[in-house]
């Protein structure tokens, strides 16, 4: 019999957590940042056939905003992890480590129940557009509808993870011992 190990610390586990959504969530901002090329792309092209050519179309016109609600989903999240969400610097900037740790956890406990709402009531949303078999209401628009309104409760799915992780971290730094204060 193998000589039994001892359970790793509390601690890394959650870390271990933290890294794997940290990398899903870069992965899914780098690749969601690849739409706004191809969003400024097939709007440069639709721009140029209608004004030199007097071509369009409506689902050009409909697969940009459908290439946006991407990009921003997955965009706000990747924003959150990176720290480029709007948060009142002026204040938080002058907050010891732990004060900041502690906002940073109930930022991040209010930010997963306001995504659990949000994933809550959209999948009757989404629910509704694919019973119905939704499709645009311009002739020429695009179809299943419903696969766009997927994004909505997958999108906050993404960010809750992002969130909770944000909030593990906080947790952790508040377990940490406080470092003594530079003097400025």
């Amino acid at each position: 019999m193998a000589p039994r190990s001892a359970a790793p610390p509390r601690g890394d586990a959650a870390r271990a957590f933290v890294d794997r959504v940290e990398r899903l969530v870069d992965a899914i901002g780098r690749a969601a940042a690849w739409l706004t090329l191809a969003i400024v792309v097939l709007m440069a092209i639709d721009v140029l056939l209608r004004y030199a050519f007097s071509i369009g179309s409506v689902w050009s016109q409909e697969l940009e905003w459908h290439l946006l609600a991407p990009l921003v989903l997955f965009g706000m999240t990747y924003a959150l992890q990176k720290g480029d969400h709007v948060r009142v610097d002026v204040l938080y900037a002058r907050y010891p480590a732990r004060a900041k740790a502690a906002v940073d956890l109930v930022a991040a406990v209010l930010a997963v129940a306001m995504a659990a709402l949000v994933i809550r009531y959209s999948i009757a949303y989404v629910q509704q557009s694919y019973a119905i078999g939704e499709i645009s209401a311009d002739p020429g628009g695009l179809t299943h509808r419903w696969l766009l309104k997927a994004l909505i409760p997958l999108g906050f799915a993404v960010f809750a993870l992002q969130a909770a992780a944000q909030g593990v971290s906080a947790f952790l730094a508040l377990g940490r011992p406080a470092a003594p204060e530079a003097r400025t």
